[in-house]
């Protein structure tokens, strides 16, 4: 495996020493993981959920034919800059300032001795469907039915007022006032208020799809893939 091309000491902001500590050992440790690995892959994601990307984490974490767990890093873009290196003269190995250079906004690094195909293969087949918080935009119109309505006891009336729907009471069942016969929760493209995803929720309908996309790869011998 490729080492340094220089043993370095890493320059960190002036904080307090235990801060300072913290970040010298992330640093170190996602060196130490490029060492121990063939390949660095930088990965973006959206609608990031904790309990999605444990499967993830899991899956990556079970041992390779050599025996080796793979790495993933995230949430610390600085200091997985500063662990690439961001110029010919700082980076750790050949061509990892390349990366470095996309490591912006919600990104990551996957460090692995898989294959480029298998590691590509399991991001491409990976989607979960999530109900959406609030800023999210919504992918599509969504609309609420009188229908969907009769499904919900009449107790509810009052809550779904306070998210915002036109309802009322009819012989037993909630519906739509003014024999409206269907309420838009959102139209596409809009940012979903928290009463929307709160709307959402209550029917049952998932229209955040978590996913991760491959940026671009770096192999021990110094080679550069952009997907």
């Amino acid at each position: 495996m490729p080492r340094s091309k220089r043993f370095q000491l890493v320059a960190l902001t002036q904080t307090a020493k235990k801060t300072r500590d913290h970040k010298a050992a992330v640093v170190q440790e996602i060196r130490s993981a490029i060492d121990d690995h063939d390949s660095v892959f930088l990965f973006s994601y959206e609608n990031m959920r904790s309990h999605l990307f444990k499967k993830v984490r899991m899956d990556f974490r079970e041992q390779d034919m050599e025996g080796k767990s793979s790495r993933i890093f995230l949430g610390k873009n600085k200091l997985m800059q500063i662990a690439l290196g961001r110029t010919p003269e700082d980076e750790y190995a050949d061509n990892l300032r390349v990366l470095s250079k996309n490591v912006t906004g919600s990104v990551g690094l996957l460090v692995t001795s898989k294959s480029r195909e298998e590691v590509g293969e399991y991001f491409a087949n990976l989607a979960e469907e999530d109900f959406a918080r609030a800023g999210s935009n919504a992918p599509r119109e969504i609309i609420v039915t009188n229908e969907m309505l009769y499904n919900f006891p009449v107790s509810m009336v009052e809550q779904f007022r306070k998210l915002g729907m036109p309802v009322e009471v009819s012989n037993g069942k909630i519906v739509l006032i003014g024999n409206k016969g269907e309420y838009v929760v959102c139209k596409e493209g809009q940012t979903l208020s928290a009463e929307a995803c709160k709307i959402l929720f209550q029917f049952g309908l998932k229209v955040s799809e978590f996913r991760v996309k491959l940026i671009s790869h770096w192999s021990n011998d110094g080679g550069i893939t952009e997907f």
